[in-house]
């Protein structure tokens, strides 16, 4: 069977730095959000869980992206890898959880920017924020089909502002060292594993997004040879974003309990203020609102690719195939995901991100399920970039990873914090967007009848 090739895609000249900053915001844009599993698992434990993730969790997730990638550096990324390695229909469910679930995810970004700038300027009504909304959509959906190029200078920008107060936030912190930092390990009256619930959840969040690259497989030059080592360099480096300034916090201001990203609670804007001033505190804020919109950005690339290529196989319309004539981008593709998102911005829906844990997840499962039937498949196919050892060493450098997914989603499904039909909402939530990919597949195949 042969594979199609991304007809009209433009390749941009996007090299090493570029790929690691795009990366560096797909995977992070900032250590906002990590306060979280600090005042829930304890600063011992939520330390000890950023520490172990990227080893247990991260490296996997990178390394089976890098070998794949350098497989099969094809557009579309975990799309195409399941469709060479398990055929068509994983190959849909792959590529429709991760489109379904980038609906509401990407959404999510400009709603927080919104919440910023409502609590800036509180007289704003709610139309008022949707139209700042839709015109933020509307800016990087072009910027988007502009191409990789642009992103990725986009994506440097922010990487510098985001990064240069948490720099100085750790200095502070450092600086102002007294007690433990460590101390609790967990939380005073919680056993181990209920300390990781929340925590668990927060930590594979923060470093997912290294499959989202090579799903612009098809934009970059030389992607076998950039990817990999692109994958290789940001793992550390996320790492050291989260680990340095959450210690530095910690060991510099404290009060560990009442950490918290949502308002009310001391958030890395806070612990700013408290270390630095107004000033850093106002900066940090700025980097905050910019981290998101950072992420919206780079996201609507990984958001928009698949589709592309589902497009092209005629598994989902063909108009959502369409490349600028121009730019070389799929830029129906990007405006589809862009109008679902200015829909999507109308009404709160937080709730539903918790859903994209059962999606993300799940199209995971597939990226590492692709990596070891293709060793079987193929074992002479040529990588650039192979993990050490036969498939056994590769089935168990991925066991701790598809351990903790699978612990992820039964944390989640079994979370009664919200109930449905007497039912956990979030598992009943997640079940069905799961079980709508084989639907939509019958669907679609029959409409348009695939490859």
């Amino acid at each position: 069977m042969s594979e199609p090739e991304s007809e009209g895609l433009r390749v941009s000249h996007v090299g090493l730095l570029g790929t690691v900053v795009i990366l560096f915001i797909l995977v992070s844009s900032g250590a906002f959000g990590l306060e979280d599993m600090v005042s829930s698992s304890g600063p011992g434990f939520a330390l000890l869980m950023l520490v172990l993730l990227p080893v247990l969790f991260a490296l996997p997730v990178a390394l089976v992206c890098a070998e794949l990638g350098s497989a099969i550096p094809d557009e579309g990324g975990y799309y195409r890898w399941a469709y060479r390695t398990m055929g068509e229909f994983w190959a849909f469910q792959s590529g429709w959880w991760s489109w379904t679930s980038s609906w509401v995810d990407s959404a999510v970004y400009i709603t927080l920017v919104q919440a910023y700038i409502s609590g800036w300027w509180p007289q704003l009504n709610g139309f008022e924020l949707w139209l700042i909304g839709a015109a933020l959509i509307a800016f990087f959906a072009y910027v988007n089909i502009r191409g990789l190029d642009i992103v990725a200078f986009g994506s440097l920008l922010f990487t510098i502002v985001i990064l240069a107060p948490f720099v100085v936030l750790t200095i502070l912190g450092f600086a102002h060292w007294h007690g433990s930092p460590l101390s609790p390990f967990i939380p005073t009256g919680q056993s181990f594993f209920s300390s990781a619930n929340l925590g668990l959840a927060v930590g594979v969040w923060m470093y997912s997004g290294y499959d989202g690259i090579g799903t612009m497989a098809g934009e970059i030059r030389n992607p076998q040879r950039v990817i990999p080592r692109a994958l290789m360099i940001i793992v550390p480096v996320v790492t050291l974003s989260y680990v340095l300034p959450t210690l530095a916090g910690l060991a510099g201001w404290g009060h560990w309990s009442a950490w918290a990203s949502e308002t009310g609670g001391t958030s890395f804007v806070q612990l700013a203020r408290h270390l630095g001033g107004p000033i850093l505190g106002y900066i940090m804020l700025g980097a905050a609102v910019l981290s998101n919109m950072a992420l919206y950005q780079d996201w609507m690339g990984p958001g928009s690719r698949p589709t592309y290529m589902m497009a092209q196989d005629r598994l989902l319309p063909p108009v959502l195939c369409k490349v600028h004539r121009k730019y070389g981008t799929p830029w129906v593709a990007i405006l589809f995901l862009a109008g679902v998102n200015a829909i999507l911005i109308i009404t709160t829906f937080a709730n539903l991100v918790v859903i994209d844990i059962f999606l993300t997840m799940f199209y995971y499962f597939l990226i590492f399920a692709s990596a070891l039937i293709l060793r079987r498949k193929e074992p002479n196919l040529a990588r650039p970039f192979r993990i050490w050892g036969n498939t056994a060493v590769l089935a168990l450098i991925s066991a701790p990873a598809v351990v903790i997914m699978a612990w992820t989603i039964e944390q989640n499904a079994t979370d009664t914090s919200i109930e449905l039909f007497g039912l956990p909402a979030y598992f009943v939530g997640g079940a069905l967007a799961a079980l709508a990919g084989p639907v939509a597949y019958v669907v679609f195949k029959r409409i348009y009848g695939g490859r």
